[in-house]
């Protein structure tokens, strides 16, 4: 008996809703803004801008400014003092500790009841749903789920609040019933150091039975490495014969699935694209042969669009769901129930289809190259990369990107650093292929490297085996949700890689 399809029967109900979005997503968008508007009508912030008073979407966009982490820190500075009743209703007892800005460290965005409920724990139920129409003849609940994820700690010596990975406020949280179909234990899956929590994992689920992963691409490779280190075996389905899927986010899986391929060898072994963000759960892949995700919007979260030439200007366009245009890149605005109000999280999408509205990730407002006019994203970096891999029979580890403003000749450039897990048949073929297949996707870096002028042909450094995980290891970054910098517009961290890595030759 197939136990998976009989419980996957529970999801149909939730997939009609679902198949809603391709003819209703307007009117269901803007009903979740009317909830979430009169939700927090009576708190600190609904009052200041007189929810009570909004009609509609033009109301909403015309009377509150775009937020940024640096506008809403005040407000989480109280609220993880123990205020309440400042940005949402309910009591904020988890943050979710993300990556810095420019002036902080770490940034702590609240998690609220409600937005586990209706927006992370919906996502992940979603993607369950999602992927049992996929593959109907999935044996998902036969075993096991492996969910690697971060740790957390007490919030300002509060045994009552907590601060951490989403993922571990996720798993700490979570239902008991659960818990009964995932592995590692919730004691080992939120412990704080990470290579020991490595070990621990592989130890501890070498002989279960794991038919699905869950996490960050990069981070799993790690641990997937040693476990075919400890049992001696070539391929992951040696030790989990029933593995079928990856729900995977957090970074681009295009520069880790011929990786992949060399770890799991099973030709039916499905991968799916998650887009749980410390903000919110924004997008699952549902269909194979597509890499788009289809946008949830009938969770707690509202979205607007900025296009990307208006980020950074003081009052940006903005445009609801309905409006936006295919093939054009947004900065990502959100509005959820955790209390954050039309906050730019940073990342910048494209739409693919407007029936259901589906979308790929592009990039991030600020991991961008554009010291010379060439607007390069990593959506560019990402198809370069996958073409001079294929071109020279390289696979790439990690990589990280930074402009050259001047060198001793007076000549600019980009300067890559990688880190090959297979190194190229020639660097030097790999750069011509990379700088090559750039001009091919970007007009503007097309137009800057013309004949030299502006821009000289790109450098590529080859970083030593480790070295980005010991870049993060000295920022305190190791494991968990933590990302390595694909593309910066400033030498701020290429420079502390390279010294790394001359350090060490």
């Amino acid at each position: 008996m197939n136990i998976t399809k009989i419980i996957s029967k529970a999801f149909d109900s939730r997939l009609k809703e679902i198949d809603l979005y391709n003819s209703q997503a307007g009117e269901i968008q803007h009903q979740v803004l009317t909830k979430l508007v009169s939700r927090a009508a009576q708190t600190e912030w609904g009052k200041k801008y007189d929810y009570k008073s909004i009609r509609n979407y033009d109301d909403f966009k015309n009377r509150l400014p775009i937020q940024t982490y640096e506008e809403v820190k005040p407000y989480v500075e109280r609220l993880r003092a123990g205020e309440k009743n400042l940005l949402w209703p309910s009591e904020i007892r988890w943050f979710a500790k993300s990556s810095g800005t420019t002036n902080d460290k770490s940034k702590f965005l609240p998690v609220s009841q409600d937005s586990l409920n209706d927006i992370h724990y919906r996502g992940g139920k979603d993607a369950a749903a999602l992927y049992f129409r996929i593959n109907p003849e999935s044996r998902f609940f036969s075993g096991k789920g492996l969910i690697l994820g971060g740790s957390h700690s007490p919030n300002l010596n509060s045994n009552h609040s907590l601060v951490g990975d989403l993922s571990a406020i996720l798993i700490q949280n979570v239902s008991p019933l659960v818990n009964l179909v995932r592995v590692p234990s919730k004691k080992i899956a939120l412990m704080d150091e990470w290579e020991s929590k490595i070990e621990a994992i592989a130890n501890s689920t070498i002989h279960a039975n794991v038919t699905n992963l869950s996490g960050v691409p990069s981070w799993y490779l790690v641990l997937i490495k040693r476990i075919l280190e400890k049992t001696g075996k070539q391929s992951l389905e040696e030790v989990w014969p029933n593995l079928e899927v990856f729900f995977h986010g957090g970074v681009a899986f295009t520069p880790y699935r011929e990786q992949y391929k060399q770890v799991i060898h099973k030709p039916d072994m499905h991968y799916v694209e998650t887009y749980n963000a410390s903000e919110g759960y924004f997008g699952t892949q549902n269909d194979l042969s597509d890499p788009s995700m289809l946008l949830m919007i009938d969770y707690g979260i509202f979205y607007e669009f900025i296009p990307l030439e208006e980020v950074g200007k003081e009052n940006p366009l903005t445009y609801c769901l309905e409006e936006v245009e295919l093939d054009k890149n947004y900065a990502l605005v959100i509005s959820t129930s955790s209390g954050l109000w039309r906050y730019m999280i940073g990342d910048t999408v494209k739409f693919t289809s407007k029936n259901p509205y589906k979308f790929v990730i592009t990039g991030r407002t600020k991991h961008f190259i554009n010291a010379f006019g060439e607007e390069l994203i990593v959506d560019n970096a990402e198809k370069g990369l996958a073409k001079a891999c294929a071109a020279t029979g390289a696979l790439v580890s990690e990589y990280s990107a930074a402009p050259v403003f001047m060198d001793k000749q007076a000549k600019c450039r980009h300067q890559w650093i990688i880190e090959f897990a297979k190194m190229p048949d020639s660097v030097d073929k790999f750069a011509s292929v990379l700088d090559a297949t750039l001009k091919e996707v970007n007009s503007d870096y097309e137009a800057k490297r013309w004949k030299d002028i502006a821009l000289q042909p790109l450098e590529v450094v080859v970083a030593r085996k480790g070295l980005f995980h010991h870049w993060l290891a000295l920022k305190g970054k190791l494991g968990g949700q933590h990302k390595v910098p694909r593309l910066s517009n400033t030498r701020e961290y290429i420079e502390t890689m390279l010294e790394l890595n001359n350090a060490a030759s």
